[in-house]
């Protein structure tokens, strides 16, 4: 795009795009849900420790020999640990079994660890919790720190992109686990903050000019999204840059989380440049107009 883009003019053209993504993605939920880890749903895991080295499908026979199949097995360290979860709580028994079945094969018993219904209901409310508590600490800081507007407008597009990364996890199946939770809180900070870079951008350019349009008002949104672009690009890039180091030379366990961090990385820029800006251009222009509509006292007569 050119220097001189316009970015508030086709304000109407991003908003249609975000309530095009949005719908697609409460469908979807409504529909086919999210995939839930045992974080929030009742299950065990099981963490092996063994003197040599495993692989996925040896530890995967190694349970069905005891009669149990394996939700999902990550190897760690140097591939002599397996981390195996299991829909629903293990049973007492197939405890036992398991311990002894381990601790003949490598000599060491492994670490059994189970989260009830009502903990993983627990879980879930927490990070839901932590989110909203989030948007209205951020809320009340903006709002302080600069003008209501623009508390609105970015919590606004922090929780768009926030959506847009579990929209995103349910399409494409996903496992939803704590790790993804902190990947989400992680993105609200991110967003943010570079929202707010934009903002502060738009209140110097205001100081120095006397606002009485509409025009005016959209050449300050532009000027200012302008002048802190480069900023916001070479920011996201750097911070997208360690993400994929992550998902490409982590370990498994990471994996969802460095997935969650590019989704959110991808539309938090986006949000930024073209949504939280221009969301507050119009509730702005909304508060010109209902001034020059108030009507004006006549002075009492002497």
């Amino acid at each position: 795009m050119s220097f001189n883009y316009d970015f508030v003019k086709n304000r109407n053209l991003y908003f249609i795009i975000s309530a095009l993504l949005t719908a697609a993605g409460i469908i979807f939920l409504l529909t086919i849900g999210l995939k839930l880890g045992i974080d929030f749903e009742s299950g065990s895991r099981v963490n092996i420790q063994a003197n040599e080295t495993l692989t996925n499908e040896r530890v995967e026979e190694e349970f069905k020999s005891l009669g149990l199949e394996p939700e999902s097995v990550v190897l760690a360290g140097n591939n002599d640990q397996a981390n195996v979860a299991f829909k629903g709580v293990l049973s007492k028994e197939e405890i036992a079994k398991l311990n002894t079945h381990f601790e003949e094969k490598y000599g060491e018993s492994p670490s059994v660890s189970t989260v009830t219904p009502t903990v993983g209901r627990e879980l879930a409310q927490n990070a839901l919790i932590a989110v909203l508590i989030a948007s209205v600490g951020i809320i009340i800081y903006v709002a302080f720190r600069f003008e209501w507007s623009m508390a609105i407008s970015a919590v606004t597009a922090l929780l768009h992109d926030a959506f847009m990364i579990i929209a995103v996890f349910s399409i494409l199946r996903l496992e939803v686990d704590l790790p993804f939770i902190a990947a989400v809180l992680t993105i609200v900070g991110y967003s943010i903050n570079d929202t707010i870079v934009t903002f502060d951008r738009i209140r110097e350019n205001m100081k120095l000019e006397k606002v009485k349009t509409q025009e005016k008002l959209a050449e300050i949104v532009n000027r200012s999204i302008r002048e802190t672009l480069t900023r916001s690009i070479n920011t996201v890039l750097t911070v997208i840059i360690a993400a994929v180091a992550l998902l490409i030379f982590g370990a498994d366990s990471i994996r969802n989380f460095s997935i969650a961090l590019l989704i959110g990385l991808a539309f938090g820029a986006y949000s930024s440049i073209f949504i939280a800006s221009q969301l507050w251009y119009v509730l702005k222009s909304r508060q010109m107009k209902s001034k020059k509509s108030r009507p004006v006292e006549s002075e009492p007569e002497i």
